[in-house]
């Protein structure tokens, strides 16, 4: 069958939905993929997967309904014009209009929900302006999922939040999978550094707890002067972008931040424990890929980010929005560093056998109807 997978961000083609490429391509379906601003060493390594590769118009962050609407205009011609069987999308912008592209183009389509983020995120402290595009957002989501064939979600906190707000008429569209899966060979394990290293990778998002991460860092170093702390991701010029003047300020205090990194391994090996305390999640990949090279994690009871780890088992869950509760957790893991690397070999074998990404991918591909339980034939998903 020939699939056309939809995206946002044209990095999480290869970091995101890679092996998933690479499996279908390994059955034997055609793979096409589209996404915004696609450079051309991207569109080689796609390439060089067997995916054909598609640039389409997305305006990422932006609110304006006439780019959304050229965009879902946009789908719909790619469409008509590539002839796939099935679509899939992910993130919200492609789940939206790549539905009722797909529709207009008779084509069955698959949404995976990989987080709800901005449009179910802090609703009760939003502006007018927010609670409008909230609430926009989700009459668009009711509509689309009207004209999906299946809504997949990566924990029961989505799916349950999504119901409630009425984004989906038909609980019988949907599908459960434990996140977009690791690699657990690209992810190899790393032994252990012997200082006490944090990490956070994420998109400096004011929602990924950065804010919190930097603060508690500032803390920790001071108390603990043999602590390093380190920060990886993207600023993002969205509405929840973290300040440049604040990451100034966190440096000068001694956080480390590095960047955006193509390649994440090295760092997750100098790191002892890794940190995510996000307010909400759809099933965190950074934080399987800790798991997977075999780093405790300390993350937020939250959704999506509480089914990765079990609280004293593979790290510390804590409250959301809480610095002084995510200090503590990090000066735990400074001051019992046996009990710290008892947590690193639990993650690591949570990791291999819940998130293994062949285990993922296999469940992802019988839900879009491209293979069954058995002998893994072609189905139908319509």
């Amino acid at each position: 069958m020939h699939l056309l997978l939809l995206a946002s961000y044209a990095p999480s083609l290869i970091n995101f939905r890679g092996p998933l490429i690479r499996d279908l391509r390994a059955a034997g379906h055609r793979v096409s993929v589209g996404a915004p601003d696609i450079s051309a060493d991207l569109r080689a390594r796609l390439e060089a997967m067997g995916a054909e590769v598609h640039e389409t118009p997305l305006r990422r962050t932006g609110t304006g309904i006439l780019a959304d609407l050229r965009y879902g205009r946009a789908l719909y011609r790619l469409m008509r014009r590539i002839r796939p069987d099935i679509v899939l999308t992910y993130t919200i912008k492609p789940n939206i209009w790549g539905a009722f592209a797909a529709h207009q183009a008779g084509v069955p389509s698959v949404a995976m929900v990989t987080g709800l983020g901005y449009a179910f995120t802090d609703a009760g402290a939003a502006s007018l302006r927010q609670r409008l595009v909230r609430g926009v957002a989700r009459r668009l989501y009711r509509a689309a999922t009207n004209r999906n064939a299946r809504v997949i979600f990566q924990n029961p906190d989505d799916r349950d939040d999504f119901l409630a707000a009425g984004c989906l008429a038909d609980p019988a569209k949907i599908g459960m999978v434990d996140g977009s899966g690791v690699d657990m060979a690209h992810y190899a394990r790393a032994p252990l550094p012997d200082a006490p290293v944090f990490l956070m990778i994420a998109r400096l998002l004011r929602n990924k707890g950065v804010r919190e991460y930097a603060e508690a860092s500032l803390r920790v170093m001071q108390l603990h002067p043999q602590a390093r702390c380190l920060l990886v991701g993207p600023f993002d010029e969205g509405p929840d972008g973290i300040a440049r003047a604040d990451l100034d300020r966190w440096v000068a205090g001694g956080l480390a931040y590095l960047g955006p990194l193509d390649d994440v391994r090295p760092v997750l090996a100098q790191a002892r424990i890794y940190v995510l305390p996000s307010y909400r999640e759809g099933t965190p990949r950074s934080v399987l890929e800790a798991m997977a090279m075999g780093r405790a994690v300390i993350t937020t009871d939250a959704p999506g980010c509480r089914e990765t780890i079990r609280d004293g088992q593979e790290g510390f869950l804590v409250p959301v929005r809480d610095e002084a509760g995510l200090r503590r957790a990090m000066e735990k893991m400074i001051v019992a560093p046996e009990a710290a690397a008892a947590m690193a070999d639990a993650a690591h074998a949570r990791a291999r056998e819940r998130y293994d990404v062949q285990i993922t991918n296999r469940k992802m591909m019988q839900l879009m109807g491209l293979c069954d339980d058995a002998q893994g034939t072609v189905s139908s998903v319509s």
